[in-house]
């Protein structure tokens, strides 16, 4: 490898025997995450950063210099780039994120977690709200607070002590929807009413429970089971959509479940960085925002000039976004007082990019 130095800052050298590549320091200043600039100017259509900077967080820092709203803007930059790594920073479509211990029980606090997102969903929406919970949510609290809300939801039950051959009985004397999807297994769904009462909020109510019970006689190999097998499955809803709307209803948001692990995996949030719990609840938080940020650029790019693809697409995963948008280059120069990013002409990008620009961040 030939070399050769004119200053200190200065070198140059070729890479093969061609000396066709050069490589050379140059002055030019080139950034490799162009998009964090347009997640700065969505963020700076709010007075986030100037609220964050009246907090007295605490007493001891090492740098009082550094403003709060400075330290939360960078740290949801890296959250934007997929790398929560807080040691970086000298200084430290969801609605509401929860961090818990994992020996806290799942309801503990539910119902002031719901009361506040419900707040927070209509001031986003005027549209009919439908709550999701699974059984380990399966609180007659939580019932009361949905419908004093005015919000429709489907809740898997919790049996507890309910037999479940009480259930398959009343099923084969009742249950007038009966299908058998192969030999040896028979489905049963239907409806019925529980009158139930909240404790907390001293509220009787009379709602509806619909039901899936399947029986198994023989298991999907052909082998025939000494003893049937029984599975039951209840929920509690107030929709007046049929009974195998509201089982598909309910199966459908584990689609939004395969959305929200993207912020364990494209994120890299799975592991939280801090040993201390109010750290992590504190980065929980700043990944909502990032990750709503990441959700309306990839929305936002939906269609356009956008490169070719096989497929039509109706969401972007976070890691497109974070790839392709976020990560794109660019060459920064100053002239008259202005940045000027430019970026290549061969990134295929670049026109959705400069579109979602101009129509959702330029003045």
């Amino acid at each position: 490898m030939k070399e050769c130095f004119a200053m200190n800052n200065n070198r140059r050298f070729t890479l093969n025997t061609n000396q066709n590549i050069i490589v050379e320091f140059t002055n030019e200043h080139i950034i490799p995450a162009s998009g964090l600039a347009v997640v700065g100017a969505l963020l700076g259509k709010s007075d986030f950063a100037k609220k964050l900077n009246r907090m007295d967080v605490t007493k001891n820092r090492s740098q009082h210099q550094i403003k709060n709203g400075d330290i939360i803007l960078t740290y949801i930059g890296m959250l934007c780039m997929g790398k929560p790594y807080f040691e970086a920073v000298h200084e430290m479509d969801s609605i509401n994120f929860e961090l818990h211990e994992g020996k806290q029980h799942c309801q503990n606090g539910t119902i002031e977690f719901l009361q506040e997102t419900i707040r927070f969903c209509k001031k986003l929406t005027d549209q009919p709200l439908l709550v999701h919970l699974d059984s380990g949510n399966d609180s007659i609290d939580n019932i009361a607070v949905l419908i004093d809300a005015g919000c429709y939801f489907i809740i898997k039950r919790n049996l507890r002590r309910e037999s479940k051959d009480g259930w398959f009985d009343m099923a084969k004397q009742c249950c007038k929807n009966i299908t058998t999807p192969r030999a040896g297994k028979t489905v049963y769904v239907g409806s019925n009413w529980k009158d139930v009462c909240s404790k907390q909020f001293k509220k009787e109510f009379t709602l509806r429970t619909r039901y899936e019970i399947t029986e198994r006689t023989m298991d999907k190999y052909g082998q025939i089971l000494l003893i049937p097998e029984v599975e039951v499955e209840t929920w509690w809803t107030n929709l007046g959509a049929t009974d195998e709307e509201i089982i598909q209803l309910y199966h459908a948001h584990g689609e939004c479940e395969q959305f929200h692990s993207k912020i364990k995996t494209d994120m890299d949030l799975e592991r939280l960085p801090s040993g201390k719990f109010t750290t992590n609840a504190l980065v929980l938080e700043l990944g909502l925002i990032a990750y709503n940020i990441l959700r309306m650029i990839g929305q936002g790019t939906i269609g356009g000039r956008s490169p070719r693809q096989k497929r039509n697409v109706n969401r972007r995963r976070l890691h497109t976004v974070i790839s392709n948008l976020i990560m794109m280059a660019s060459h920064v120069t100053t002239h008259a007082r202005q940045l000027i990013m430019g970026l290549g002409k061969s990134n295929v990008w670049r026109h959705l990019f400069a579109d979602y620009c101009e129509n959702s961040v330029a003045v």
